[in-house]
């Protein structure tokens, strides 16, 4: 619901009611995680994709049979036959969609919701999308670290619901929950979508040069959070990277340490050091490998620079499992000249190394295109 919130909270505002339809199970070769949303506003406009194309005109009735009161929908697409008309995955996966009206009626607490992602606050949001009583059906509960707001119809359910998608949330996950139809434990008949709204990753980009540009660009379109920090206040400027979320003018080093201090760093934390400058890149990439959880740490320079900066690193005490964490050069080997296709390059890299993908043309690799986390 994230990348489609914005057209949602305009109807939520305007008092009307749009068609939500979320990506609620996969399996197989699903062309969209759960979570992906589509909303069909009441003028008909569209926003979102819950499968690239395959099913949205079956979604997109449904959405609008929900806006002028039709009940909350759960609905399977599987394989499409070979009938022109039909409508199915033509990729051999299966989804499950969930489709219900949004208003203020029906969703009270969606402006709660985007005013947490929007302050980087974590935030989940607990649908149920099956129960024997189709009035349940559509309930939900806003769960935050320390926080609950709703109700899916009873004590003893929403106790054990809030638990479970808090759990969800501190894991960054979005999943299908069932329980009995009260909230029991080890039974079915009341099934309940998490959505996990955990604050967007960081990337943090060190050094003001032209290739940080095109990257904070790059990462700003991948959902990253940039910040570019540079010691030389006459690059360092909001005006060079407008896509950058926040531009700091301090020594790379002591602006990261800070930054760990707080609790700022984490495992989905990207650090790429672009400076070319070993006063530079070197204390940065000391504090760096030390830190416990991060995500990826890529130094950019050349197959010399990089021996030269190995042997400072060691020389400064690192160790080997240290510094096999770096990745050095930077990026995926594209063929990249301009800075815009070094960005792709190191936006690859990140992509291949969060879902384990190998980085090779799929033409050459066989089983699942899309791999687990």
């Amino acid at each position: 619901m994230r990348d489609i919130l914005g057209e949602l909270l305009a109807v939520w505002e305007a008092g009307g009611t749009a068609g939500l339809s979320t990506v609620v199970r996969t399996m197989k070769s699903a062309p969209r995680p759960p979570g992906a949303a589509m909303v069909v506003s009441p003028d008909g406009t569209v926003a979102g994709s819950v499968s690239g194309g395959c099913v949205e005109g079956a979604v997109y009735e449904t959405a609008n049979e929900v806006i002028t009161g039709g009940a909350p929908h759960l609905q399977r697409y599987g394989v499409s036959d070979d009938d022109a008309f039909s409508v199915g995955l033509t990729c051999g996966g299966i989804i499950d969609i969930f489709t219900e009206p949004v208003s203020r009626n029906t969703f009270p607490q969606l402006r709660d919701v985007a005013t947490a992602i929007a302050e980087h606050r974590a935030v989940a949001v607990a649908t149920v999308i099956a129960h024997p009583d189709p009035a349940r059906v559509g309930r939900r509960i806003i769960v935050g670290t320390d926080s609950r707001q709703g109700s899916v119809g009873s004590p003893r359910a929403d106790d054990a619901v809030a638990d479970d998608a808090r759990g969800l949330l501190l894991a960054g996950r979005s999943a299908v929950l069932s329980y009995g139809p009260d909230g029991q434990r080890q039974d079915a008949g009341m099934e309940v979508f998490v959505s996990s709204y955990a604050p967007r990753p960081r990337m943090l980009v060190f050094g003001a040069i032209d290739f940080a540009a095109a990257l904070a660009h790059q990462a700003a379109f991948l959902g990253y959070r940039v910040t570019v920090c540079d010691a030389r206040p006459v690059f360092a400027t909001e005006a060079r990277f407008p896509a950058a979320e926040e531009v700091v003018v301090d020594w790379p080093h002591r602006y990261l340490a800070a930054q760990a201090d707080l609790g700022l760093i984490d495992a989905r934390t990207a650090i790429c050091v672009l400076t070319h400058d070993p006063k530079f890149d070197v204390p940065v990439l000391e504090v760096a490998l030390r830190l416990p959880d991060v995500g990826y740490i890529g130094v950019m320079g050349s197959r010399r620079t990089h021996e030269d900066r190995m042997s400072r690193l060691r020389e400064a005490g690192l160790t080997e499992t240290e510094l096999a964490r770096l990745a050095s050069p930077i990026g995926l080997d594209l063929g990249a000249r301009t800075p815009e296709e070094t960005a792709v390059s190191i936006a690859a890299e990140i992509i291949a190394r969060r879902w384990g993908g190998g980085g090779r043309p799929l033409t050459e690799t066989d089983g699942r295109i899309h791999h687990e986390a």
